[in-house]
């Protein structure tokens, strides 16, 4: 592996452009695109107060940077560098800010949700849609860019509208069998719509294209629902996660459920392996404390390394017993991620913080578990490989695959602690992310680590 030098950035804005030549990073109101490989600034932007939300268009050719606080999105060209867009929504506020898929029109969200604003860059015409709801994840746009589905309240009732994003007219528009509805999500294949209500009631419904209900998904009654929801890449797998610590796995046939995955305190599978990660401490004679001493808090040169064993069963995982009276108890699943080749999936439960859970989805069992010093920050498989990285806000990065575990002591100076990862559209590189730094981290054999050494 190889390391760049670490850079400024604020916010966590890191983003890979969709085409992976670009970086692009915000350090308060300014926006700097660097060339990906060279890490060489090509462009950079002032804009009108701090950057608190930044997207590249799907073309990788445009950028929008949000200021939510002052109502105000700008766009800059790569292309034309002169040129910029300036949307003001005065004072009716703004929450939140996105591109369509097509990378020309802008939607935003106003304070309150009052409505959605789409906003055409060729040709500067103005859409309006009523009556968003503010929820969990309230718009989606399907794999292919044909679809919007939203989320929208009207009468103490929920309904979701799916409209064409060419011209932005209502393809479909029903009422949903939810409560309070916590989100919806596309398909990859574009196929299903998942509606799921929120945490007061376990209720997922499956819709096809045309607003026809295919099912209707219940696990229990009476106790926290669902936390969190995952499509495998194919669309034969939905992976929903509940407060009750499992996940259930629905098939694409009859979405009935497959299996369910359990978090179990005591882990007695012969057939998954536990890694386990143990620190130590380097050891320093006597004749070292004084240089020890002199040297920064910051140096990689004195860091606890540490490194994973693999321990015999059974074993015994950390558990943290929620305070069930103060809202948001940390129990129940609220991460999945599946492989890009949808053979595993990556989970972990909350009460148990500093744990990852690996299955296997061919043999439909635990394959590995990952059992951190720290609580778990963040996880995110390879786009092109089945390798996972992770991170637990140290200065360490953590990978999995089929073969086993590494953990690597990141080699940046002043004390650059790993707060969340994200792969580069290749596989090849990570962007590390840090409270107000960033640096890469180059796997083998990589272009940009050859011409280093």
């Amino acid at each position: 592996m190889n390391f760049s030098e670490v850079f400024k950035q604020s916010n966590q804005l890191c983003r890979v452009s969709p085409d992976g030549k670009y970086l692009a990073t915000c350090v308060q109101y300014r926006l700097v695109v660097r060339d990906v490989n060279t890490l060489q600034i090509l462009h950079l932007y002032t804009c009108l107060d701090q950057i608190v939300h930044m997207e590249w268009s799907s073309d990788s050719l445009f950028i929008l940077c949000a200021m939510y606080k002052r109502g105000l999105v700008q766009v800059w060209s790569l292309e034309q560098p002169d040129w910029y867009c300036k949307i003001d929504e005065g004072s009716i506020g703004l929450v939140s800010s996105r591109w369509s898929p097509d990378g020309r029109h802008i939607l935003n969200t106003t304070e309150f949700h009052l409505r959605v604003t789409v906003w055409s860059l060729c040709t500067k015409a103005v859409s309006y849609i009523k009556y968003p709801k503010a929820c969990q994840k309230g718009i989606d746009f399907s794999r292919d860019g044909c679809y919007m589905a939203l989320a929208e309240r009207r009468d103490c009732r929920d309904y979701v509208s799916v409209f064409v994003c060419d011209d932005w007219h209502l393809l479909r528009h029903f009422e949903t069998e939810t409560q309070d509805l916590a989100g919806v999500e596309w398909s990859p294949n574009g196929c299903v719509l998942a509606v799921w209500d929120s945490c007061l009631e376990y209720k997922v419904l499956l819709y096809s294209l045309d607003g026809r209900l295919l099912s209707t998904f219940s696990a229990y009654e009476w106790s926290l629902g669902i936390k969190s929801l995952a499509w495998s890449p194919s669309s034969q797998f939905l992976a929903i996660g509940s407060y009750d610590g499992k996940v259930r796995i629905l098939n694409h046939i009859t979405w009935k459920k497959v299996t369910e995955f359990d978090h179990p305190a005591s882990i007695n599978n012969t057939k998954a392996v536990v890694y386990k990660e143990v620190e130590r401490k380097p050891v320093v004679g006597s004749a070292d404390l004084f240089i020890q001493q002199r040297i920064t808090m910051g140096s990689t040169l004195f860091n606890t390394q540490s490194k994973y064993e693999i321990c015999p069963l059974p074993v015994q995982v950390p558990v943290v017993k929620p305070d069930l009276d103060r809202a948001n108890p940390k129990v129940g699943v609220s991460s999945m991620a599946f492989s890009s080749d949808n053979r595993y999936l990556a989970t972990k439960n909350d009460n148990m913080a500093c744990v990852v859970w690996v299955w296997d989805m061919q043999r439909l069992g635990l394959l590995a578990v990952l059992e951190q010093t720290s609580a778990v920050r963040c996880f995110q498989w390879d786009p092109r490989r089945p390798r996972l990285a992770l991170c637990t806000g140290n200065a360490k990065l953590y990978l999995w695959s089929p073969a086993g575990c590494v953990s690597v002591q990141v080699p940046a100076e002043g004390g650059f602690q790993v707060q969340s990862v994200t792969w580069h559209c290749s596989g090849d590189s990570l962007i590390l992310l840090g409270k107000e730094q960033l640096c890469l981290c180059y796997m083998e054999g990589t272009p940009h680590q050859e011409k280093n050494n």
